[in-house]
C-alpha cells in the first residue's frame, strides 16, 4: 500500500521491536508506522525507544488494539498518531504524509475516545492547567490552536505570526512542558478543558 504511494517510499521492515533501532541506523527514516503487538519488544516500548533517539522519526501506530490503555501509552511514549487498521488505505498514506510533516494523527474513533476520556478527567483539569501556567500568554494561545488542530500556517494566520516564530513557540511549548510532540501538547490542552 506505502510502496505504491506518490512520494512515499519504504525503506526497512522490523518483525519486532527490539529490531526497529538497527532499521532506522540503516535509513534515515521521516515516519515509523509501528505495530502494538510483537513478540519481544511491544510497539509502546518501541515507540519510546525511537522517539529517545536524536532527530527522531514521527511515529504512528496502526494497530488493531483500541483500548484506552494502549492508546494513551502510546501516545505517552511519544507517538504522534494512532491509527486503526480498519481505516481506507488512502487515509492511511495521508496520515503517514500528515506525520510527516509534523501534524498528529488520529483515526476519528480513537479521537472521540480521546475526547470523551478527557471529559471525564474532570480532576485533571486544575492540574494540567497549572502546567499550561508555565508558557508564556502567546506560547498558550499557540498550544491552544494545537489542541483544535491547527497546522503551524493556520496557527500564523489566526494568531498574526510568522510560521519561523509559530516554530519557534512550539518548540517552546514542547520544552517547557516536558512533552515530545504536538499530539501530547494537544491532549494536555483538551484534558486542561481549553481545546
Amino acid at each position: 500500500m506505502l510502496d505504491g504511494a506518490h512520494g512515499i517510499e519504504v525503506v526497512g521492515e522490523a518483525e519486532d521491536g527490539a529490531d526497529v533501532t538497527a532499521v532506522l541506523d540503516a535509513h534515515p527514516t521521516d515516519v515509523v508506522l509501528m505495530d502494538l503487538r510483537m513478540p519481544r519488544v511491544d510497539g509502546i516500548e518501541a515507540t519510546r525507544r525511537v522517539r529517545s533517539r536524536a532527530g527522531a522519526p514521527a511515529v504512528v501506530v496502526l494497530t488493531t488494539f483500541d483500548s484506552d490503555e494502549e492508546v494513551v501509552g502510546a501516545l505517552h511514549a511519544g507517538a504522534s498518531g494512532y491509527l486503526l487498521k480498519d481505516m481506507a488505505p488512502e487515509r492511511i498514506v495521508a496520515a503517514v504524509r500528515s506525520a510527516a510533516r509534523g501534524e498528529p494523527v488520529l483515526s476519528p474513533e480513537i479521537a472521540r475516545r480521546l475526547m470523551t476520556t478527557v471529559a471525564d478527567a474532570g480532576g485533571e483539569r486544575e492540574r494540567t492547567r497549572a502546567a499550561l501556567d508555565a508558557l508564556t500568554a502567546r506560547e498558550r494561545d499557540v498550544a491552544v490552536e494545537l489542541g483544535r488542530g491547527a497546522t503551524n500556517a493556520e496557527i500564523a494566520a489566526r494568531l498574526f505570526l510568522s510560521v519561523p516564530t509559530v516554530k519557534a513557540h512550539v518548540s517552546n511549548v514542547l520544552l517547557k512542558l516536558g512533552l515530545e510532540n504536538r499530539t501530547q501538547v494537544a491532549l494536555l490542552v483538551h484534558a486542561a478543558g481549553l481545546g
